[in-house]
């Protein structure tokens, strides 16, 4: 054991330890951090502006502080980026996080001198926990990559702005550095493809014992090396210990990794965002997500089905139930007010409190009516292609509205590793298993109103192709798996078999 792992047990048992602590307090916690942070906001533009002054309770905040989008907090950003002070939080931010909306094109996330330690303190604790919950403190005396955006920051209103990955970069411990991959120059090239053949070239003859990153990018970086040496990542890395991954599900990506990796490793998932490090996985071997109730974080949770409601329900931590789907509302020293962050969650547990990611609020199908989600999607899909032995390399799925003659149905745009012998057997079988997930989606196959799925089989990096051509390749954006409309859908047409 070297220097780095022998100084990392004592931090990491004092980690563990307080984490553990804090399950226990999550509620308490929550109240405290709310009070705060009410505390600071009603010195703030946006404070005054919502009469925080007078909010002493939930219910107040409720009624004083709507829940709002990027498009709506745009306006306190603009003042920002003017110079003022004082607008969502102390001061101005040291920040901004830059990243792209669906809507809103490119958003720019304040980050706080109080919210950065949410950002870095969480990576290197869900590491830390790790290593005291396994034993493994191995992976501290190799290489280790993130697989991320660039470090390179521009000035927005005079704030040093990029991508959060890039932001974060710039705070990795100075212990750390010698560990760290690729070199801060190949981290900067923007081109993903170049940057990756780059990356390659650097840790093919390192000892890699930490891989992370967005899975379907990571699983490039896999291919391009087993390319170069007709090797599994096993035989490249033989210390090879721990997997980091968020970003998108994990289970749809998780055949072909290990496949790719010649053995399954300890895998860690997190939940990362611009606005915040809301959980991380703290069993590598249980599923679920601990939430990081103690971080400059109040968390709020609106029944999805009431997310568009003028007046939705809005629970704190300590009203949730085990089995609700629930869309995610934030208020941070960020600066960040009842902020909408666009996720669903669902907890497995409250003791502790454990949750599952379970979509997107704007990425659904319900065309019909049927609102079909994410985690519902790729439940049906990933049992189909388990039991069949399919390897799925990605998927999308979107409306497909009957014009004229015939009925409606959901089509599904798949990259498979292997083919179903039956495609339409197969799409029956997908098909069944989201009428079990989804009673509304049930309901209109059973009264005629659709017709059951189709699936549409893409040619070898269909998805890849696509990214490209609308130049999004790269590691940190992700294919939607559904889609209300057929932007998505049409554009893959090309890519059919």
């Amino acid at each position: 054991m070297n220097l780095k792992s022998l100084l990392a047990r004592p931090f990491a048992f004092h980690i563990h330890k307080t984490i553990r602590k804090s399950m226990q307090t999550a509620v308490s916690d929550q109240e405290t951090i709310f009070k705060n942070l009410i505390k600071v906001g009603k010195t703030t533009r946006f404070g005054n502006d919502h009469q925080m002054q007078n909010i002493k309770t939930h219910a107040d905040f409720i009624q004083n502080v709507p829940i709002r989008d990027y498009e709506q907090f745009k306006p306190y950003i603009e003042l920002i980026k003017q110079g003022k002070q004082h607008v969502l939080w102390k001061g101005k931010p040291i920040y901004f996080a830059k990243t792209s909306g669906t809507t809103s094109g490119i958003k720019y996330i304040p980050i706080t001198k109080d919210s950065i330690p949410n950002h870095i303190n969480t990576a290197r604790n869900a590491l830390l926990y790790y290593m005291a919950e396994s034993g493994n403190f191995a992976f501290a005396q190799g290489k280790m990559i993130f697989l991320s955006g660039s470090p390179e920051l521009e000035r927005v209103g005079g704030i040093p702005t990029g991508r959060l990955s890039g932001i974060v970069n710039h705070h990795v411990p100075k212990y750390l550095r010698t560990n760290q991959m690729p070199s801060f120059e190949t981290n900067c090239i923007e081109d993903w493809e170049t940057k990756l053949d780059k990356i390659v070239e650097e840790t093919i003859h390192e000892n890699m014992t930490l891989i992370s990153g967005i899975p379907p990018w990571m699983q490039m970086y896999f291919d391009r090396l087993i390319e170069k040496t007709g090797k599994p990542i096993a035989e490249i890395f033989p210390n090879f210990s721990l997997m980091v991954q968020g970003g998108v599900n994990f289970e749809p990506y998780k055949q072909k990794i290990y496949k790719s990796i010649g053995k399954e490793i300890d895998c860690l998932e997190l939940f990362p965002a611009s606005e915040g490090f809301f959980a991380f996985q703290d069993n590598p071997h249980e599923p679920g997500l601990l939430l990081n109730t103690n971080s400059g974080i109040f968390f709020e949770f609106v029944p999805a089905n009431e997310i568009f409601n003028e007046k939705p329900t809005r629970l704190t931590l300590a009203d949730v139930k085990v089995g609700e789907n629930y869309a995610l509302i934030i208020s941070s020293n960020s600066g960040l007010w009842a902020y909408n962050i666009g996720d669903t969650v669902k907890f497995i547990s409250t003791n502790p409190y454990k949750i599952l990611v379970t979509g997107r609020i704007k990425h659904f199908i319900s065309a019909f009516g049927e609102h079909v989600i994410g985690e519902e999607v790729e439940y049906a899909l990933m049992k189909a292609a388990t039991e069949d032995q399919i390897k799925i390399t990605e998927f999308t799925v979107a409306p497909n509205i009957a014009q004229g003659k015939g009925k409606s149905f959901h089509e599904w745009y798949i990259e498979f590793e292997n083919e179903p012998t039956n495609l339409t057997e197969f799409a029956l079988k997908v098909d069944n298993y989201l009428r079990e997930k989804n009673v509304y989606y049930n309901d209109l196959i059973s009264g005629n109103i659709l017709q059951t799925l189709s699936i549409r089989s893409l040619q070898k990096n269909a998805f890849i192709d696509y990214m490209r051509s609308i130049g999004k390749l790269g590691s940190q954006n992700k294919v939607p798996r559904l889609s209300n409309d057929r932007v998505i859908a049409d554009a893959l047409e090309k890519y059919t078999k």
